[in-house]
């Protein structure tokens, strides 16, 4: 009985303008649309220094800045930061089961 009205058809154009303007100014105020990339499943090869040296500036190593740092999945970088734990590049400050905190060795 009830219901919202059905809309004329110069309302329904109004509307659809009105959405159309809308958009545009969007895509004018965003300027180009920004693509999003996946990111990395395999980590980078740690054997060359610049990703060594990269850590070593970082002041606290967690899983979640070195994946934003080199555009990796976060399951990388946990194995990531472990084979560096393992090497002796990096140390194990604190951690629990979800998240470890790390330190570059210098």
């Amino acid at each position: 009985m009830g219901g919202k009205k059905k809309l004329s058809l110069k309302q329904m154009e109004r509307m659809q303008a009105k959405k159309d303007e809308e958009e545009k100014k969007k895509k004018d105020k965003g300027g180009a649309a920004r693509e999003k990339k996946a990111a990395g499943i395999i980590a980078p090869d740690i054997k060359g220094g610049k990703m060594v040296e990269e850590l070593k500036k970082m002041r606290v190593l967690t899983p979640y800045a070195v994946a934003s740092r080199f555009n990796i999945r976060i399951s990388a970088a946990k194995d990531l930061l472990e084979q560096l734990e393992n090497d002796g590049l990096v140390q194990l400050v604190s951690g629990s089961h979800d998240i470890k905190i790390y330190k570059a060795v210098d």
